[in-house]
């Protein structure tokens, strides 16, 4: 769980101090010896981001350090999360995607080098979900990293893997619950069923990631924290122990399968048809080609999925979805990363995202984080200087303090509809009723053949409750009205063009696609700059948002607009490319 930063609470000094106590005792016990049997390689790298690693050019959470002669545990470590990247190890996943002499010898020597500093059950890198992490890649690559090792290599390696493996059956429970916790339990499994010696581990893991499944995953196989890159994450580790366990003649329990297929459909929900997830509450598009590959790991078929997906409803037509975000925001501790997105959308027209949220920001620091979980970073209306939700320090349980949100809206409705042409929703939240007696209600239609989406964002007061409370709000302005903006977020491969005299945009994709926006009310229209918040790039993208400002006088105030496909792709250019698809980019 994410927390403050600022010294730590006796909670957390006590759990720092017990890990290092039980990792200095796992090293101590009796070390496994060899495998018993070894899962096959299931994790995917980048090769661009191992060319990178092998360069000496270390690009984590955000922060780029380049020093192609030094040890990356000489680094200075410019940031925790920086820091726990490297102790997760994932990195060896890209430079085994490479799989060359150049990477090979990195990944040994980086290995090998951190069994001599922090085998011994020190550093920062012995925590319950880093462990359970970092076991299954070494588990993962072993043919990899022992390739012409001597025996005493060997021996070091297997006997540090058995440590982790005791460390893990000791201190998962500590573990947040969610995927912290599945991190734990799939490396707890995977490493007591490859390693000698280490069976007995195996049985109480299986029955806590059952428990897990049971209380994490609800009945629309979704998480609490309504994070789709997160529950992608999650579906991985389950698939991955689920097939460690069938391989070695074992098999996962009833609730660990069920909690398989009712996520299945709902990952499938929260694809674009690009096939990246939509990026709400925290997460982003997913690592590229991971939701494939696990879709087809489960091997579970694909069936209609017309409601709600993890509190998101999916409109595909043509070669267009759209995704919104149609449900209350996650509560309490959470929604420590949620965001106040509340109605917003993305589209997707075929392989090209053309409206974005502009995505999590954790990676370029906590401003930016902050500002990405904001109501103005998403597809939907806000009033100015108000979220639909918002954040607020507060205290978590077992010592934790971290920003929830607040505020959130209680009354989220939906009514879906379609017909031979055309596919409706009709959406309204209450988050801002309470502030100013003001309901936000969107209506969207997307016609059957993708061409067109049509909005009618209507911001009024329903009730005479409601009306009060906005009356109160006129006599403190003096009536002045309140001000909001609807905003479209562009990703940043979209050209767009203020044209028609400053009354629509043009939006060029890559593809040769053109869409064309317009809209109708009494209110502005503006182009002006906005970012794409996207991990694995130095810093944030930089790009346009369509918006349109109105200001509410009257009890109520409406904006009807248009997006609609103006040219189609060229036929002679196959779209199936994306020029953002999985890179690492350090500028």
């Amino acid at each position: 769980m994410e927390h403050v930063e600022g010294k730590p609470n006796w909670r957390e000094r006590r759990t720092r101090l017990m890990n290092r106590v039980h990792a200095r005792r796992a090293v101590r016990a009796r070390p496994a010896t060899g495998f018993v049997s070894q899962p096959e390689p299931r994790t995917i790298g980048s090769f661009a981001r191992g060319r990178q690693l092998i360069a000496g050019n270390f690009l984590f959470a955000g922060y780029l350090i380049e020093a192609p002669k030094t040890s990356m545990w000489d680094l200075t470590m410019p940031a925790p999360r920086f820091e726990q990247a490297l102790h997760g190890f994932q990195w060896m996943d890209d430079l085994a995607a490479v799989g060359d002499m150049a990477a090979r010898r990195r990944a040994q020597d980086w290995t090998w080098d951190w069994i001599d500093r922090f085998g011994r059950g020190t550093g920062s890198g012995w925590t319950p979900d880093l462990a359970g992490r970092r076991v299954i890649r070494w588990i993962n690559h072993a043919i990899f990293l022992l390739h012409g090792q001597d025996s005493a290599h060997s021996r070091k390696f297997f006997a540090t893997l058995g440590a982790q493996t005791i460390f893990l059956s000791r201190r998962w429970q500590c573990t947040e619950p969610g995927l912290p916790r599945f991190e734990a339990l799939a490396g707890l499994i995977y490493a007591g069923l490859s390693l000698s010696g280490q069976a007995q581990y195996v049985a109480p893991a299986v029955k806590a990631l059952s428990r897990e499944c049971r209380t994490r995953i609800d009945a629309q196989g979704g998480l609490p924290t309504r994070n789709p890159e997160e529950l992608l994450e999650a579906f991985t580790l389950l698939i991955w122990a689920a097939q460690a366990l069938i391989e070695s003649g074992q098999r996962p329990e009833k609730a660990h399968e069920e909690a398989i297929v009712r996520i299945a459909p709902t990952l499938r929900a929260l694809r674009h048809a690009d096939g990246a997830l939509a990026r709400f509450h925290g997460g982003s598009r997913g690592a590229e080609g991971r939701l494939d590959h696990a879709l087809a790991a489960a091997g579970i078929r694909p069936e209609p999925h017309d409601g709600l997906a993890m509190g998101y409803l999916r409109l595909a037509g043509g070669r267009t979805t759209l995704i919104v975000d149609a449900a209350p925001p996650p509560a309490g501790a959470a929604s420590v990363n949620a965001h106040a997105s509340t109605l917003a959308f993305e589209l997707t027209s075929g392989r090209r995202p053309v409206i974005v949220n502009c995505g999590p920001g954790a990676t370029f620091g906590e401003t930016w984080r902050r500002a990405g979980r904001a109501t103005p970073s998403h597809s939907t209306l806000g009033i100015d200087g108000l979220s639909s939700s918002r954040l607020g320090v507060v205290g978590l349980g077992r010592g934790l303090r971290g920003e929830i949100l607040h505020d959130l809206p209680n009354d989220v409705r939906i009514q879906r509809s379609s017909d031979d042409d055309e596919l409706n929703l009709l959406l309204g939240h209450d988050g801002y009723v309470e502030s100013h007696g003001l309901t936000h209600v969107r209506q969207l239609t997307l016609s059957r053949d993708g061409r067109t989406l049509e909005g009618e964002d209507t911001l009024g007061a329903l009730t005479e409750a409601d009306q009060a409370v906005f009356d109160r709000h006129m006599t403190q302005t003096q009536l002045q009205g309140v001000p909001f903006s609807i905003r479209f977020h562009l990703h940043p491969d979209v050209d767009g063009t203020l044209d028609m005299g400053g009354h629509a945009v043009s939006l060029g994709l890559k593809s040769g696609e053109i869409w064309v926006f317009r809209y109708s009310g009494d209110g502005e229209l503006t182009l002006e700059p906005s970012v794409y918040l996207e991990a694995g790039r130095l810093k944030p993208r930089a790009t346009k948002q369509i918006v349109l400002s109105g200001r509410v006088v009257e009890s109520a105030s409406q904006m009807n607009w248009t997006l609609a496909k103006a040219q189609d792709t060229p036929q002679a250019i196959r779209d199936i490319v994306r020029d953002d698809d999985d890179h690492l980019t350090l500028d």
